[in-house]
């Protein structure tokens, strides 16, 4: 699987804004997908993640309820909507994949970074 993300930008608090994950894959029925994200001088982690086949999604608490990961199978892609965004949202943002069952994120894509105003 390859990851391909997009989307980051420079927005003020309260601003929304969307990534997109393109995947490269023949085949993505047995795989998780999900977004992780790496503020300067902390640890990676985890935001939100999708089944690929399914419905179940998982979120960080920091961001429920503001925002949402879809998936669209025609395209092969996993977006993360993110709504009223804070300061503390500022981080490198990872699209990633990774087996069902599994705990560690095998494949990852570039990171693409937002960075919000207050």
């Amino acid at each position: 699987v390859q990851l391909q993300a997009s989307g980051g930008g420079l927005v003020q608090a309260g601003d929304s804004l969307r990534l997109s994950c393109v995947a490269s894959a023949r085949t993505l029925g047995y795989y998780v997908m999900g977004w992780l994200r790496q503020a300067p001088g902390k640890e990676r982690e985890f935001v939100a993640s999708i089944l690929w086949s399914g419905h179940n999604t998982a979120y960080a608490d920091d961001v429920k309820g503001r925002f949402t990961i879809s998936k669209d199978k025609a395209k092969n892609t996993v977006a993360l909507q993110m709504n009223n965004l804070k300061p503390e949202d500022t981080a490198v943002y990872y699209c990633a994949a990774k087996m069902r069952g599994d705990s560690t994120w095998a494949k990852w894509g570039q990171g693409t970074l937002v960075t919000v105003s207050s």
